[in-house]
C-alpha cells in the first residue's frame, strides 16, 4: 500500500499541531523554563535513530534464527531511553514546581504527537527489502 500526499499533508498537519502545543505550553503560563522541553521534542524527533540504525543489524538469510540480534535488541533499548527520557523531564520539572502541571500536559501531548508522526511516517513509508 502505497501513501500519497494526503498522509503526508496529514502527518505534517500533526507534526506542525505536536509543536505549537510544545510552544504554547512555554507561552500561555509565561515561563519559558517549560522551553527545555523543546529539547525533549528533539529527543523525540531522534528517538528513532538509534532503532533505524541497528535495525539491520539482524540476521541474514542464511541465518537459521529470526529472533533479533543483540545489535537490533541495544537499538531498541537506546530508544526506549530516549522516549522515556521526553515523557520523563516535563514531568520532572512539574513535580519541582517548575513548570505548570497544564503547561507539563501540554508539552507530554505535544510531544506524544511528535513522536507518534515519526512513527506514522516511517510505517508508511517503509521500504521492504524483499524482493517478491
Amino acid at each position: 500500500m502505497a501513501a500519497g500526499l494526503k498522509t503526508v499533508i496529514l502527518l505534517s498537519f500533526v507534526l506542525a499541531v505536536g509543536f505549537l502545543l510544545i510552544i504554547l505550553s512555554c507561552a500561555l503560563w509565561a515561563n519559558w523554563l517549560p522551553l527545555l522541553v523543546v529539547f525533549s521534542a528533539l529527543t523525540f524527533v531522534l528517538a528513532p535513530l538509534p532503532n533505524a540504525l541497528f535495525a539491520h543489524c539482524g540476521g541474514d538469510e542464511f541465518s537459521s534464527s529470526d529472533s533479533p540480534t543483540a545489535a537490533v535488541d541495544l537499538g531498541r533499548f537506546l530508544t526506549s531511553i530516549v522516549v522515556v527520557t521526553g515523557f520523563a523531564l516535563p514531568i520532572v520539572l512539574t513535580h519541582s514546581e517548575v513548570v505548570k502541571p497544564g503547561a507539563c500536559a501540554m508539552s507530554i501531548i505535544g510531544g506524544g504527537l511528535v513522536y507518534g508522526t515519526i512513527l506514522a511516517y516511517s510505517a508508511a513509508f517503509r521500504q521492504d527489502d524483499e524482493y517478491d
